[in-house]
């Protein structure tokens, strides 16, 4: 083909790629019914005066499928972690001991559920705007190049193939999630 329509080629699936990245980190944070640390992904602690992620100022792990342990380099942060998990709004209470906090993970609802399923969703939709504003953008690119009619027809399917491939791993990452979420 042509060096030109190779490059918008490989832009289009960079993009595609940073969709699915995004997708799947968003489906990482979604919690399924066990412990994870990702759950406390977001968590900002105020860590003398500037927000801080969680990670940087405490070791987080799961010591069994319902419970998350946190333990923090240093004593003194531990009233801070402990609030900015409750300001968090994730719906954790925390529990300090001292030496480490302790999250006890509830089981989900049928109808938490449900929501976490419809948010699953939402994020996979999201991915797939994604995607499709890749081929949007790469189907623009190919008509400003000016190439010969078949050679634009057959980047176009090109990008097509693309979209359809991407949009394809998206469903199939949204039905592993689904069935992750839905498993009791």
């Amino acid at each position: 083909m042509n060096e030109e329509l190779d490059f918008v080629l490989d832009s289009a699936k960079e993009l595609m790629n940073k969709a699915m990245a995004h997708l799947e980190k968003s489906f990482a944070k979604i919690r399924a019914g066990k412990a994870s640390p990702i759950m406390l992904s977001t968590v900002m602690v105020d860590y003398y005066g500037s927000p801080t992620p969680l990670s940087q100022v405490a070791n987080v792990n799961t010591t069994d499928a319902r419970t998350l342990s946190i333990q923090p380099w240093e004593k003194n942060m531990l009233q801070e972690i402990e609030r900015a998990i409750i300001n968090s709004n994730l719906g954790f209470n925390p529990m300090n001991n001292g030496d480490l906090i302790i999250i006890n993970v509830p089981p989900l609802t049928e109808e938490r559920r449900r929501d976490l399923v419809k948010q699953a969703k939402a994020e996979a939709e999201d991915a797939k705007i994604g995607v499709r504003n890749a081929r949007q953008e790469a189907n623009k690119d190919i008509k400003a190049l000016d190439l010969p009619e078949d050679t634009a027809k057959d980047g176009e399917a090109s990008v097509q193939n693309l979209t359809n491939s991407y949009s394809k791993k998206i469903d199939e990452l949204l039905a592993v999630k689904e069935a992750e979420i839905m498993k009791v």
